[in-house]
């Protein structure tokens, strides 16, 4: 824009690189004021998969010091702390209830690696509690819980973290630089995709609750449902009750890189298409996803989810794809490659630390990044990679594909807030019911 000083490459990836419920808390609660150079006090809940993600790249952030842990699961502590001595840390105490750990003035900040239905609720009560917070995505299990989020670091004025860690990936972050300089002119499609080779999770049985897990606090802000045994640990993701299937799961992920790059907000139309083809058992979501997002800036987004078949798309089992007037991008994890509408190689840059992509712990040096910039966040004031304003634009997108597939039709959306128009039925999932006493509140 004329007058306006031009932003260089470099300058832009420096500068993104170091900075770029019904209950709650009394203000005497509130934990204390961290000074600039003061390590953090951490307390990461939820110690099963990403969890044990959290503790390595936490540790090896720096400045940060893991003296809690938290889970429903008794067995998860002496694994936990297994890999937080391989990290050098010291020893953390050990809590089966998150609000014993936000009564904990020690605890500065909290890590929250637990099924999806507790992100945004957990998340929201550490916040109250005075805690600064890294959560996972998806941020919130249903789109009224993104709005309540937002709301809730607007008015605790605490720093929240959301677990897009590509954001902070530098190749990425230099892709989206090349992108506004017109790389590859005007971009205007990208296309989203994730694939795996999960197999069936059978048909669960009813089965006493084993002695090692609390399941009245696993379900937490949950209405209550008889134990189940094939549904703890990880198979909650396919369940409407606790999960947001393989879309929020993972192709969150690649959806937001995507609306990233095309500077999208909310669409003013979702479809999807699929179905659970590959297995007959418990799993309610789909193994098979197509959705389709589009923008009134007559842009769109599409993602392509396989749960249960690998076949590798351009040589990647996750990635995006950006399509522009002049060229075209692929961006993963570990990479960006930028090709001109010929298909000739203009540019590539490796990712200087690998991450995983497909397991289930999926740790590297993207969490590190991610964890880093949080840190620098609390402790500087830096700007946070994936606040959670555009974390909820994004996680958005992957409900309403969840929502147009449950209901097998096109939903038209609100350009201003994404909302559902004209369908009272669809509409109708935008919140949930809660467990009585453990609703949100803001």
């Amino acid at each position: 824009m004329a007058g306006q000083k031009k932003t260089t490459r470099r300058k832009f990836v420096k500068d993104a690189l170091i900075g770029a419920t019904a209950l709650s808390f009394p203000a005497s609660s509130y934990a204390r004021i961290l000074g600039s150079n003061e390590r953090i006090k951490l307390a990461v809940v939820g110690l099963n998969g990403r969890g044990q993600a959290h503790i390595i790249a936490a540790s090896k952030a720096g400045n940060a010091e893991i003296i809690a842990f938290c889970d429903v699961d008794a067995r998860t502590f002496a694994k936990g702390q297994k890999v937080l001595a391989g990290e050098g840390g010291g020893t953390a105490k050990a809590y089966g209830d998150i609000r014993k750990i936000l009564e904990d003035n020690m605890v500065d900040a909290v890590t929250i690696a637990t099924p999806d239905h507790w992100h945004a609720p957990m998340a929201i009560l550490a916040m109250q509690a005075g805690k600064d917070v890294y959560v996972e995505k998806p941020c919130c299990h249903n789109p009224r819980e993104g709005e309540w989020l937002v709301e809730a670091q607007r008015k605790t004025g605490r720093v929240l973290q959301i677990g897009n860690q590509q954001r902070s990936a530098p190749t990425s972050i230099e892709a989206m630089q090349d992108i506004r300089e017109g790389i590859i002119g005007e971009a205007y499609y990208g296309k989203a995709w994730y694939t795996n080779t999960r197999g069936t999770i059978g048909t669960g049985k009813k089965t006493a609750v084993p002695e090692w897990l609390n399941w009245e606090l696993w379900q937490g802000p949950a209405p209550r449902r008889e134990f189940l045994d094939n549904r703890v640990h990880y198979n909650w993701h396919w369940f409407w009750h606790w999960g947001t299937g393989e879309i929020n799961n993972n192709g969150l992920h690649e959806i937001d890189i995507c609306r990233w790059a095309l500077g999208v907000e909310f669409p003013t139309k979702v479809s999807s298409t699929g179905g659970r083809y590959n297995f007959h058992d418990d799993w309610e979501f789909y193994d098979t996803q197509s959705a389709g997002f589009e923008f009134g800036e007559n842009k769109m987004i599409t993602w392509e989810g396989r749960s249960c078949n690998g076949f590798l798309q351009d040589g990647r089992d996750r990635g995006s794809a950006i399509y522009g007037t002049e060229g075209s991008i692929l961006l993963d994890r570990n990479s960006y490659v930028a090709y001109d509408k010929a298909g000739k190689l203009i540019k590539q840059v490796n990712e200087r630390s690998y991450s995983a992509t497909t397991d289930l712990l999926g740790v590297g040096g993207l969490d590190i990044y991610h964890f880093q910039n949080f840190f620098d966040a609390v402790r500087k004031g830096v700007k946070l990679h994936s606040i959670a304003e555009e974390a909820h634009k994004s996680t958005l997108l992957c409900h309403l594909g969840n929502i147009a597939q449950k209901h097998g039709r096109t939903l038209h959306t609100s350009a201003e807030d994404g909302r559902i128009m004209g369908d009272e039925q669809a509409m109708a999932m935008w919140q949930r019911d809660y467990e009585a006493g453990w609703e949100p509140k803001v």
